[in-house]
């Protein structure tokens, strides 16, 4: 492709970064830590998000393919371990578009007040999966308007959610307490439970290198784009946890309705004008999250399918080389999670999903790190349009910190942490969902040695 053809700049890329990695849905679930979220933001800005940033940028540049963190992890660790991660990595995506499907069925009843029955939520929720599908076809610079937009929506509603909590907070006071004592973080279940979720809302800058092959100068645009794009959505979120944290006690806190929730008691209001625009921005941003991310992740199932990793269906693509394999995938697996999500005993459907998406993405990322250490042993002589910089123990607490942060985090996530009724029927769900994803990424695993061989 022409320089004059690539029509990914800077601006654009800042701006993918904030709409990919800012995920305004799961804002609520992180307030419901309480105050020692601050605590968790902060840590994990530093013990987790830099180093990720850092190390995705050089791997982005260095390995400048489709296959992105899947084809990072074969080179340094074989076909094997590629394959697992290609697997978490991309089905994910169908459950994370699922419950997304069912918040934005959620999201208009909160907002109007309206009634569905199920056939038409399903019919509601079965649009959206495939208009994100239709749309998820064309390439990243064909439709950057849509994640430009979102950016802007994204950083409107955080930023008001932050300043109406400041207002009411100095006007009448906060639903939390405050004090210095609650933000020292208490260790106990439910609120290591939800540092997965801080994580999650850090993860995504290795989907903006995967658009490295529409940028001029990605060596240089990539680093700036995930330096520029992380101080904006640390603020943002640090913003919106406030807000959030004044409006609802975090006991109360919906994990699928309370940013809305904390819209509407930041405003007194429950229904009107300005309630129903913020909730069509944030629906809006429901759809413009799906999109930003399954560019990337078409793209690394299309070449994880193409080295024998996944099945052929993922590497088919169109007369433009889009993977449309993988797409139309995503909406077969989507509908079907929205179909059976009536027959599920759950209180809160949108989390059972979601949080499964989580941790299969969180489990991904594990050996993301050490291939970064690897690949610098292994290929000590390519070219490097981005490299970090430091020592043998610097690099080794930005590889290794990151990872045992991950594996901590999936572990919080899967496994009751006590013996209460809640946590229980919370866990247990997403602990044999995720034993499900593992042995049919095992599967795949067997199948993709009989094809290398």
């Amino acid at each position: 492709m022409s320089d004059k053809a690539k029509k990914f700049r800077l601006f654009d890329a800042v701006l993918a970064a904030v709409c990919v990695v800012l995920v305004v849905e799961s804002a609520a679930p992180a307030a419901a830590i309480g105050n020692a979220q601050f605590f968790w933001w902060i840590f994990l800005l530093l013990g987790f998000f830099l180093p990720y940033g850092m190390i995705s940028s050089e791997l982005g540049t260095t390995y400048d393919d489709e296959g992105g963190i899947y084809d990072w992890v074969r080179r340094a660790f074989g076909n094997a371990w590629g394959t697992r991660v290609s697997w978490y990595y991309y089905i994910n995506f169908p459950l994370w578009m699922g419950s997304l499907a069912v918040l934005f069925t959620d999201v208009i009843l909160q907002i109007s007040g309206m009634e569905f029955s199920t056939p038409v939520a399903i019919l509601i929720q079965l649009l959206f999966i495939w208009s994100v599908v239709f749309i998820s076809c064309f390439k990243v610079s064909d439709s950057k308007w849509i994640l430009n937009i979102a950016a802007f929506i994204k950083a409107f509603i955080m930023i008001t959610i932050g300043v109406l909590g400041i207002y009411a907070a100095i006007t009448r006071g906060s639903a939390n307490d405050f004090t210095i004592s609650s933000f020292i973080p208490s260790f106990d279940a439910g609120g290591l439970s939800y540092i997965s979720i801080i994580i999650f809302n850090f993860l995504g800058f290795e989907v903006v290198t995967t658009f490295a092959s529409e940028m001029k100068d990605p060596g240089r645009e990539i680093p700036k784009a995930i330096v520029l794009g992380g101080i904006l959505i640390a603020l943002f979120y640090l913003l919106s946890a406030f807000g959030i944290g004044v409006a609802v006690p975090a006991e109360e806190l919906s994990t699928s309705g309370g940013l809305i929730d904390s819209f509407m008691l930041l405003l007194n209001q429950t229904r009107g004008p300005i309630i129903t625009i913020f909730g069509i921005l944030f629906l809006y941003t429901l759809f413009s999250n799906l999109i930003s991310w399954s560019l990337g992740v078409n793209y690394v199932a299309q070449y994880a399918a193409q080295k024998g990793s996944l099945p052929k269906i993922f590497a088919k693509t169109d007369k433009k080389d889009m993977p449309i394999g993988a797409n139309i995938a995503n909406g077969v697996i989507a509908s079907a999670i929205v179909l059976i999500a009536p027959l599920i005993p759950s209180q809160d459907i949108f989390w059972s999903f979601f949080a499964l998406n989580m941790v299969t993405l969180l489990m991904s990322y594990i050996l993301m790190f050490p291939a970064f250490l690897k690949l610098r042993k292994r290929d000590p002589d390519i070219e490097r349009p981005y490299k970090v910089q430091g020592g043998k123990i610097r690099l080794g607490i930005m590889t290794y910190l990151p990872m045992v942060l991950l594996i901590v985090s999936v572990i919080f996530s899967i496994i009751p942490l006590d013996t209460s009724e809640a946590e229980i029927s919370t866990k247990i769900p997403i602990l044999i969902g995720t034993a499900t994803a593992i042995a049919i990424g095992e599967l795949l695993v067997f199948r993709s040695r009989r094809y290398n061989k």
